[in-house]
C-alpha cells in the first residue's frame, strides 16, 4: 500500500468522511495533508507532520513513510529519520524549572542530525513580544544552543533566566563590571547587572540563538 491507501484505509475503518475531517482530528493544516495526499507519497513530506499523523493514527512512522510495494534491487533502504533529530519548541520557559523539565512544548521540529555534533543540545523558543524587533518578530521561532561557555554567548542573542523568576530574550553584553541585557527595540530599557548580582540572583544563560526557523524553512 502507498501513503494514500493507508490513509484511505484508516478513514474507512474509523468512519472519517474526508481529508478535511482527518486534518481537523489530527491537528494538521488541511492544505498540508491535501498536498501529501495528492502526491500519493510521504517522501517529500516534513517528518514532523508525518510523525504527527502517525501519532494520531497510532501507527509507526515507517508505516506511513514507505511504500510497501517498492522493490529495491541491489540496494538497501536508508532510514531517513536516523539523519534527523527532533527538538522541542517551547511556547514559554517557566522560571525556576530546569529546561529539561519544561512542559510548555508547542511542537517538535526536525533538524539535521549534523547540527548536534559535539553533543550540542538544542531547543526552540517561540518569541513573545517585540523587545527584539526588528531582528526578531513576535511569534517567530528561534533555535538555541545550550551552553555554559562565556565566550560562546558574549555579545550574542540569548535566552536568559533572571533570579529564577523571569525568562527573557536579549543580546548579552559582558563587561568587567557585569552584564548588560540589551533589547534591539529602543522602546525598551537595557537591563544592567553587576558581577555580584550575576552570581547572587543569579543570571543564567539558557541558550544562545543560532537560527531563526524562517531561515531554514
Amino acid at each position: 500500500m502507498n501513503f494514500n491507501d493507508k490513509v484511505d484505509k484508516y478513514m474507512k475503518e474509523h468512519d472519517i468522511k474526508d481529508l478535511k475531517r482527518l486534518a481537523t482530528l489530527s491537528d494538521i493544516p488541511y492544505t498540508t495533508l491535501r498536498d501529501f495526499y495528492n502526491k500519493k507519497s510521504a517522501d517529500n513530506s516534513r517528518l514532523s507532520t508525518i510523525r504527527k499523523l502517525s501519532e494520531y493514527m497510532k501507527c509507526s512512522l515507517d508505516y506511513l513513510a514507505f511504500d510497501e510495494n517498492m522493490v529495491f534491487d541491489n540496494a538497501e533502504i536508508l532510514s531517513t529519520p536516523s539523519e534527523i533529530v527532533s527538538i522541542p519548541i517551547y511556547g514559554t520557559i517557566k522560571a525556576g524549572i530546569p529546561l529539561e523539565s519544561q512542559t510548555d512544548i508547542i511542537e517538535y521540529m526536525d533538524i539535521p542530525k549534523d547540527w548536534t555534533k559535539g553533543n550540542k543540545k538544542l531547543f526552540g523558543l517561540r518569541i513573545s513580544g517585540d523587545s527584539m524587533y526588528p531582528k526578531y518578530q513576535d511569534g517567530e521561532k528561534v533555535i538555541f544552543e545550550q551552553t555554559n561557555d562565556l565566550e560562546s554567548y558574549k555579545n550574542k542573542d540569548c535566552a536568559v533566566m533572571v533570579n529564577h523568576t523571569e525568562s527573557t530574550f536579549k543580546k548579552v553584553i559582558i563587561k568587567e563590571s557585569g552584564m548588560l541585557l540589551q533589547p534591539y527595540n529602543s522602546n525598551y530599557d537595557i537591563m544592567t547587572f553587576t558581577n555580584e548580582e550575576i552570581n547572587n540572583l543569579p543570571i543564567t544563560i539558557l541558550g544562545v540563538a543560532r537560527k531563526k526557523v524562517s531561515d531554514i524553512e
